[in-house]
């Protein structure tokens, strides 16, 4: 996926340091001082939970923090924001896995 890779602000991306973290368990890199949400977009992930009552996918909406539709689970810490996280070292990702209200409802009537 696209990365800006010089700026006159942030530098080379050459010059920083690569991070290994997972989504998921998946394996994926990312670059020193890159948040989980420009990281996961860099590769390629666009659906980060399912919402709580429809289950319609949700990603990055606003990316500055004033919403919540890209909360992960970090580290075992649930309804963290990618957009506002920087990536650490073999940090460990998961996306939202709670069953919606309306399937949750379904399965219990069974």
């Amino acid at each position: 996926m696209t990365r800006i890779i010089n700026h006159p602000i942030l530098g080379k991306l050459e010059d920083r340091e690569i991070v290994p973290f997972t989504f998921d368990g998946k394996a994926y890199e990312a670059f020193e001082n890159e948040t989980i949400a420009a990281a996961l977009l860099a590769n390629g992930i666009r659906t980060l939970r399912f919402h709580e009552d429809c289950g319609t996918p949700r990603g990055y909406y606003c990316n500055i923090g004033h919403c919540m539709e890209c909360r992960v689970t970090v580290n075992n810490q649930a309804n963290i924001r990618a957009c506002l996280t920087v990536v650490e070292n073999d940090m460990v990702v998961e996306s939202g896995k709670h069953l919606p209200n309306i399937v949750r409802k379904m399965v219990e009537e069974q």
